[in-house]
C-alpha cells in the first residue's frame, strides 16, 4: 500500500485530534464508548436521569375585560347602571424544574406562572398535579411552584459561576407545546444585561435552541447539573436564531431561598436617586470624566447616606470596575443580597474618593388614606419603591384596601398606582397630600395596574 501523501498524512493526524477531544467531554458525563475509541454521538444516558425532573407547565388566567365607555365608571353612575365586571380566560405553557423532590419545589419563569388562578404541572410520566404557587419575583423573572406526588426526580444544580464560554450546554423544555424537547449547544456569552424587559439581568447567553414553551425549563451541563433556568430569546422573526438567554442557576438558587422563606425577595438598596453623567452635566459639576452616574438624591438614613454620598456626587467606580451608567447601578443593586457590601469610587466636590456601603431596605414613605378624605378610609398610600423611581415611574403605590370600603367598591385595588387625582398628574405623596387637601367635592383618581390607566369615582 503506498505510503499517505503529506496532506492526507495531516489530515488524519487532525481528525485522530478532534475525536480525541471530542471524547474526552463523552467520557466524563457517562457516554458509552465503543472499542477502538471512536465516541458514540449520545447523551441519551445522562438525560435519561435529567429529563424526569423537568415538566411541563400550564396555567389559567382570568383577567378582567374593560369597556373604555360603557364600563366607565362616570358613565355607568351618570346612568344609575351598577358596576360590571367582565372577564376573559387566558391560557398558556411553559416548563419548570424539579429541584427538591422531598418537598416538591420547582422552579420555573415568573412570566410563566405568575398571576395565574390555576396551575397544572405534567410529569414526564403523565401524570397532571396541582401546583401551588410559593412566590414570584417579576425582576428576575423567577418564580417557585410546589407539587406533591411521590417518586418525584430532582436535579442538582451546579455552581454557575463555574460556567465559561464554550461550556457545552442542553436546554430541555416544552417547546411550543410540543412535549419534552432537548437541545444543544454552548455557553455563547456571561454577564449579558440591558436587554430590557426585565428589572435586573446577569444572563448565560447560549445558542443551544430555546423557543416559546422553553421558559423556565433547564439549561444543563453534560454532567446533567442545572446551570440555569431558560427565559428568553432574542429574535427577529419570533423563532429560534441561536441568541437564548437563562438565569443562571446561583440566581435563581438565591431568589428561591427567598421566595420560600418570606414569600418575596428582600432587597436592599443604596438609598440613591441617579442620572447618566454626560458632557454637558460633567462641565457643570467640574468633572473631568463623562463616564460615571450623578447623584440626584439620597434617602436620609439610607446605606448611601450613612456613607457620606450628597447629591452632587459623581459616582465612577463600582467595587473596582468602571460604572457607566445608572441602569448598570441599579441592575447591581438587585442582583446582590440584602447585607453586601459595595466598594463605591466618587468624586465629591471634584476630590476623588473611595467609600464602602451595606444595602440595607429603604423604608417606604406611608399615608393612610382617611386622613386624607374620609372617601379614602380604609386605605394605604405608599411611595413607589427606590428602583421604580430611578426607571422614571412617579406616582403613589396603592399599599391596602379595606374590603367593603368605599374605595373598594369603586374599584380601587391592592397594587394599584394613582398616577393623578382629577386632570392633574401627581408625582409621590407631597402631591397627593396638595391634590386632596383642596377638598374635592368629586374625587376622581387615575388608577394605572396591569391592563392600563382607568378611573376611579368617589362620591
Amino acid at each position: 500500500m503506498p505510503p499517505f501523501p503529506p496532506a492526507l498524512r495531516w489530515a488524519r493526524l487532525w481528525l485522530l485530534l478532534i475525536g480525541l477531544v471530542l471524547a474526552l467531554p463523552a467520557a466524563r458525563a457517562g457516554i458509552p464508548v465503543i472499542d477502538g475509541g471512536q465516541p458514540v454521538p449520545s447523551l441519551a444516558p445522562m438525560l435519561e436521569k435529567v429529563t424526569p425532573a423537568v415538566v411541563n407547565i400550564s396555567t389559567k388566567t382570568r383577567i378582567r375585560v374593560r369597556d373604555p365607555f360603557f364600563d366607565d365608571p362616570m358613565f355607568r353612575e351618570f346612568f344609575g347602571l351598577p358596576p360590571v365586571q367582565r372577564e376573559r380566560v387566558e391560557q398558556s405553557l411553559g416548563s419548570g424544574v424539579i429541584v427538591d423532590a422531598a418537598k416538591g419545589y420547582v422552579l420555573t419563569n415568573n412570566h410563566v406562572v405568575g398571576g395565574a388562578d390555576d396551575i397544572t404541572v405534567t410529569l414526564q410520566d403523565g401524570r397532571n398535579l396541582k401546583g401551588r404557587l410559593v412566590g414570584t419575583d417579576p425582576d428576575t423573572d423567577v418564580a417557585v411552584v410546589q407539587i406533591s406526588a411521590p417518586g418525584l426526580t430532582a436535579l442538582s444544580v451546579a455552581d454557575s459561576n463555574q460556567l465559561r464560554v464554550g461550556d457545552f450546554v442542553l436546554a430541555v423544555g416544552n417547546p411550543f407545546g410540543l412535549g419534552q424537547t432537548v437541545t444543544s449547544g454552548i455557553v455563547s456569552a456571561l454577564g449579558r444585561s440591558g436587554l430590557g424587559g426585565l428589572g435586573y439581568q446577569n444572563f448565560i447567553q447560549t445558542d443551544a435552541s430555546i423557543n416559546p414553551g422553553n421558559s423556565g425549563g433547564a439549561l444543563i451541563n453534560l454532567r446533567g447539573e442545572l446551570v440555569g433556568i431558560n427565559t428568553m430569546i432574542f429574535s427577529p422573526s419570533g423563532g429560534n436564531v441561536g441568541i437564548g438567554f437563562a438565569i443562571p442557576s446561583n440566581l435563581a438558587r438565591d431568589v428561591m431561598g427567598q421566595l420560600i422563606a418570606y414569600g418575596k425577595v428582600r432587597r436592599g438598596s443604596l438609598g440613591v436617586l441617579v442620572q447618566d453623567l454626560n458632557p454637558r452635566l460633567a462641565r457643570l459639576l467640574g468633572v473631568k470624566t463623562d463616564t460615571g452616574v450623578v447623584v440626584t438624591e439620597v434617602v436620609p438614613g439610607s446605606a448611601a447616606d450613612r456613607a457620606g454620598i450628597e447629591p452632587g456626587d459623581v459616582l465612577t467606580t463600582l467595587n473596582g470596575k468602571p460604572l457607566r451608567s445608572a441602569d448598570e447601578l441599579r441592575n447591581q443593586e438587585g442582583l446582590l443580597p440584602l447585607g453586601s457590601t459595595l466598594k463605591l469610587g466618587l468624586i465629591h466636590e471634584g476630590n476623588p474618593r473611595e467609600v464602602s456601603a451595606t444595602l440595607a431596605p429603604v423604608p417606604l414613605a406611608t399615608l393612610d388614606g382617611g386622613k386624607l378624605d374620609q372617601r379614602l378610609a380604609g386605605v394605604r398610600f405608599s411611595e413607589l419603591p427606590l428602583e421604580l423611581r430611578n426607571q422614571g415611574a412617579a406616582g403613589v403605590a396603592v399599599q391596602a384596601v379595606r374590603p367593603g370600603s368605599r374605595a373598594a367598591q369603586a374599584g380601587l385595588r391592592e397594587g394599584d398606582v394613582v398616577i393623578g387625582v382629577g386632570n392633574h398628574r401627581i408625582t409621590g405623596l407631597r402631591d397627593l397630600q396638595r391634590m386632596l387637601g383642596a377638598g374635592l367635592r368629586q374625587l376622581v383618581l387615575i388608577v394605572a395596574d396591569e391592563e392600563g390607566a382607568h378611573y376611579v369615582l368617589l362620591d
